[in-house]
């Protein structure tokens, strides 16, 4: 053993033993974990202290758009912090400004302000508090396969399983089924279908719950770890009819899709909709710094005016997270990522995804957009049954486990969920990177066809 390889091997026995002994990891019973130690990242790849190389197919928790140690945000960071360091959000600020007006520029003609969070959950929260002031209603609807965040109201307008622990908290939030054609709640037999009859289910519940109750619809534009579920074609110009019909304020939550991860600036404009509020975070600084917020359009910012917005947070805009941000939109634009997103997506991606259809009995469908997809599998093609059960764990959730370790083993780490592995690497990855990658979960796909034959 070497000198170097000795020195990693006590730097690791070190990370690991504080982090067991005093990290409290989010969503996990404690002693049944044993987190990876990290050393190190670098573009799509990061790798652990033993040397090994992981390709990053989840760019995090989808949020690393630019990828591992990008110079020009890590760049923006320090100059920053030479300049002013922190500054609290009464005062204006150089960065702060130039971010929300970036933002406001690319998200549409109809939005006017942003008010920067710390992240993704506090986005909705205050969208919602937004909704409710403006509409003077309470009620918010939100969609049952879904995910708003771990905060109060957040939590209660997510539709996953990691709501149900968290009950009651904010009963002002009632579900509904969105779209799912694979799986159709509705018995559709087309994308075209699945869109009409979704509607129709939403205006029903609209309706039984009283127009004149709810201020808000909140939809994640591409549903995220819950599937990456499209929209079918005229969902979302549906949804944004039924808001019009009967003034209800519609919050598109792009905390995950938003910032190129669907070949757009916003997923939303991919399906030629405008949302009320967009909510954001993630991609806005690639999770360098924590970031997030509501991009507001100019009615409902004009309600505030002269009415005091009852909300606030001590690092709102920070600085140190701006900075980066701006720059995103620098690399953005110098590096052509939404065309480079596209390409990948259309001419890489999608291919190779729908020809495990065919050559994989384990995989049902694949579906997604950009650098934005899911694969999901299933034990029989004909019944669609998944490979593990909804919200599985223990030696339920094995066959994902056995999944998860082939493409670990052979230097992918994936991004798995229930019955799906999703594909979203950083939005810098390059093509051999992302052939590689999934040449990868083709093989691990192979295992599972073995496992269930």
């Amino acid at each position: 053993m070497t000198l170097e390889t000795d020195a990693m091997t006590g730097a690791e026995a070190r990370v690991r033993a504080d982090d067991r002994a005093h990290v409290f990891h989010s969503w996990s019973a404690q002693a049944l974990i044993d987190p990876l130690p990290v050393a190190g990242g670098a573009g799509s790849e990061f790798w652990d202290y033993a040397g090994n190389r992981y390709l990053d197919f989840g760019a995090q928790l989808v949020n690393l758009n630019l990828g591992h140690q990008h110079p020009d945000l890590i760049a923006a960071i320090e100059r920053q912090a030479r300049s002013l360091a922190t500054i609290q959000p009464s005062f204006a600020n150089d960065v702060r400004g130039e971010l929300a007006r970036r933002i406001t520029e690319v998200a549409g003609e109809r939005f006017t302000k942003v008010f920067f969070t710390n992240g993704g959950a506090d986005a909705n929260e205050n969208a919602v508090r937004m909704a409710r002031l403006f509409t003077g209603k309470r009620k918010v609807l939100a969609m049952y396969r879904s995910y708003h965040g771990n905060t109060t109201t957040a939590i209660s307008l997510t539709g996953d399983p990691r709501r149900w622990p968290n009950e009651p908290a904010d009963g002002s939030v009632v579900h509904f089924m969105g779209p799912y054609a694979y799986r159709s709640p509705f018995h559709s037999d087309s994308p075209e279908q699945e869109a009409a009859r979704a509607l129709e289910h939403l205006e029903q519940t609209i309706i039984l719950e009283g127009a004149s109750t709810i201020g808000a619809i909140l939809i994640e534009t591409v549903v995220g770890t819950n599937g990456v579920l499209v929209p079918p074609p005229g969902y979302l110009a549906g949804v944004r009819a039924l808001c019009d019909k009967h003034g209800i304020v519609y919050i598109a939550d792009e905390v995950m899709v938003g910032f190129g991860r669907t070949g757009e600036w916003f997923a939303y404009q991919g399906h030629g909709v405008s949302p009320d509020l967009v909510t954001f975070a993630k991609g806005v600084n690639s999770g360098y710094v924590p970031l997030g917020g509501v991009i507001i359009s100019a009615e409902i910012a004009a309600h505030f005016d002269e009415r005091a917005f009852p909300g606030g947070l001590t690092y709102s805009g920070h600085p140190l997270a701006c900075a980066p941000g701006v720059a995103t939109f620098e690399v953005f634009e110098r590096d052509g990522i939404l065309d480079h997103v596209k390409d990948l997506g259309s001419r890489v991606v999608q291919p190779i995804l729908e020809s495990w259809v065919e050559s994989h009995a384990c995989v049902g469908e694949v579906r997604g957009t950009g650098l934005f997809w899911a694969v999901e599998l299933v034990r029989d093609k004909a019944t669609r049954e998944p490979l593990v059960p909804f919200n599985a764990s223990g030696k339920d959730a094995a066959p994902m486990g056995v999944f998860a370790k082939a493409c670990k083993d052979a230097g992918v780490w994936p991004f798995v969920h229930f019955n799906r592995t999703h594909v979203a690497p950083p939005l810098i990855i390059t093509e051999d990177e992302l052939r590689r990658g999934l040449a990868v979960i083709d093989e691990a796909l192979s295992e599972i066809d073995a496992l269930i034959a």
